[in-house]
């Protein structure tokens, strides 16, 4: 913990190789999220907490499922009374998929032609370590008012059960607002497009394939059910339009499932269509669902086959003002670090933000290392240069939001 001084602060001095070593540290971690797995994020937490206890940043390690613990740190700025501004990121990744297909290791870390390489190397393993070395660079510069909270959350690529456990918790109540350090190629994004996770549950006739007559087909009802959802994607976007940064509402079939592989010759009696949608601020995600249920009913019944739509997840598009202190602190700590001002964009799809803002009403805007388009896929990678130029854009807006406006 930073102690206090009445002496004036310094220019904050990331240590650069010190964030690209940690990102790599980082990467070379295997913390895919998986169904059952018995530890996912731990050793991730692990070497963080060892890092904030290097640091003497008090923090706390707290389960949000076995194996899966979040690593929340609060750091005093010692300079008196001022708000609280959160830096947020995961420490999950998704799976490397065939180890074949990537033309590294996925998790080797390595560095080539000026990039870190590697599964979580964008998503999100160099925004966590830019944030953590930016407001150490910061505290070590001198005391700032205010305070800031480090969120290392577990599980953000799941059911997000991180993010809603600190939403839970009484410090979230403090918070102020929240940088959220998700890969957005430098975009400031001040709006994330919301998601609901559907399921169609369809249960029709089994019969002999020979006899389709005496059949209710599941598989043919699926088949309308996806024509249908073209249909309620058009009267979705003309319902609520374009947003600037979001785009529109898209009505995606994911899931088309009916049959045994084996019985060819066997019409089968149940099947399952799941939906993607991603909606834009503004969207109704009540009256959209209701929209889908009814589409899928008649889409089905023409076949007799009847439908059970279950909401698996709803998470909504959420988004902060231009003007918001946040907003305009990242906005000019990059023009400082890069001479122009940034772009502005959206999330196309949803962050821990979103449930930090829909459970805690938290003020939330997501920059970050890394593109947006490169997450997910093989060969992933960051700019090493990014890593340094994110932890300084970080240090200069948090001190800009924690003085009010001041000096970046």
């Amino acid at each position: 913990m930073h102690s206090g001084s009445s002496t004036a602060p310094r220019e904050p001095v990331v240590d650069t190789d010190a964030a690209v070593s940690l990102t790599r540290d980082l990467v070379r971690l295997r913390t895919v999220s998986a169904a059952g797995s018995e530890e996912v994020e731990r050793p991730a937490a692990e070497l963080v907490s060892r890092l904030f206890t290097a640091f003497g940043w008090e923090h706390e390690v707290s389960e949000v499922a076995p194996g899966r613990p979040n690593v929340v740190a609060v750091v005093e700025g010692g300079g008196g009374p001022g708000p609280t501004l959160m830096f947020e990121g995961h420490t999950d990744v998704v799976t490397e998929g065939d180890p074949g297909d990537w033309s590294i290791d996925p998790f080797g870390g390595e560095i080539r032609d000026g990039r870190l390489w590697g599964r979580g190397a964008a998503d999100m393993k160099s925004g966590l370590a830019a944030m953590i070395h930016a407001v150490r660079a910061l505290q070590l510069a001198g005391p700032f008012p205010g305070r800031i909270v480090l969120g290392v959350l577990a599980d953000e690529e799941g059911m997000m059960l991180g993010a809603k456990a600190f939403a839970a918790s009484p410090l979230a109540a403090e918070v102020d607002a929240v940088i959220v350090c998700e890969p957005e190629g430098y975009e400031v994004c001040t709006s994330a497009r919301g998601g609901i996770r559907i399921r169609l549950a369809l249960t029709g006739v089994m019969a002999h394939g020979a006899m389709p007559q005496e059949a209710r087909s599941p598989l043919v009802a699926g088949a309308r059910i996806v024509e249908a959802l073209a249909g309620v994607q058009g009267w979705a976007q003309n319902r609520f339009g374009t947003h600037p940064h979001a785009g529109k509402v898209t009505v995606t079939p994911t899931v088309l499932r009916a049959g045994d592989p084996d019985q060819l010759n066997v019409i089968p009696a149940h099947g399952l269509v799941g939906v993607d949608v991603r909606t834009v601020p503004g969207t109704d995600h009540g009256e959209l669902t209701g929209r889908i249920r009814r589409a899928a009913e008649v889409a089905a019944g023409t076949e007799g086959v009847g439908v059970e739509l279950t909401v698996v997840d709803d998470r909504p598009a959420v988004e902060v003002p231009e003007n918001h202190p946040v907003v305009t602190a990242l906005v000019a700590a990059h023009r400082r670090e890069h001479g122009t001002p940034p772009p502005f964009g959206a999330v196309p799809g949803t962050t821990d933000g979103t449930i930090l803002t829909r459970d805690a009403g938290l003020p939330t805007v997501v920059y970050g290392p890394g593109g947006k388009w490169i997450a997910h896929q093989k060969d992933e990678y960051v700019e090493v240069r990014e890593i340094g130029e994110y932890a300084r854009v970080y240090a200069a807006a948090a001190r800009h939001f924690l003085t009010g406006g001041g000096a970046v």
